[in-house]
């Protein structure tokens, strides 16, 4: 499966579950049932992916933490919150080029309609 499917998989499970819940959760419920729905799915998701800093031969393991991994080709970065900023995308793709993943979508709970709430990041795709 190539990362645009996997990404029409993950739009299609957070559809369902925003309509479903709405917003206002914790990030930490859409988190577990993102995590839930993807594996249901037979698919193979990380969760909270440490993603190492390597410069030359030093690899830095400070925290950086990737929301879900999906098939090892789709980050996907979760939020509950008013509005998305900037460093929000420049972050996942950070976490993309760390990893070797030429997309990745950031999904915004907090939003009224989740077709707002999803911006789609592609590095060399």
């Amino acid at each position: 499966m190539n990362e645009n499917e996997l990404a029409a998989i993950a739009v299609d499970v957070a559809y369902q579950i925003h309509t479903r819940l709405g917003p206002g959760l914790l990030e930490s419920v859409y988190h577990a049932i993102m995590l839930h729905e993807l594996r249901k799915r037979e698919l193979f998701v990380e969760f909270e992916k440490p993603v190492p800093v390597i410069w030359n031969e030093l690899e830095l393991e400070i925290g950086f933490r990737a929301d879900l991994i999906v098939e090892h080709k789709l980050i996907l970065e979760l939020k509950s919150i008013e509005q998305i900023a900037k460093v929000h995308k420049k972050q996942l793709l950070t976490y993309m080029r760390l990893t070797n993943c030429r997309l990745g979508l950031l999904i915004n709970f907090g939003t009224e309609l989740i077709k707002d709430g999803i911006s789609r990041v592609v590095d060399k795709l």
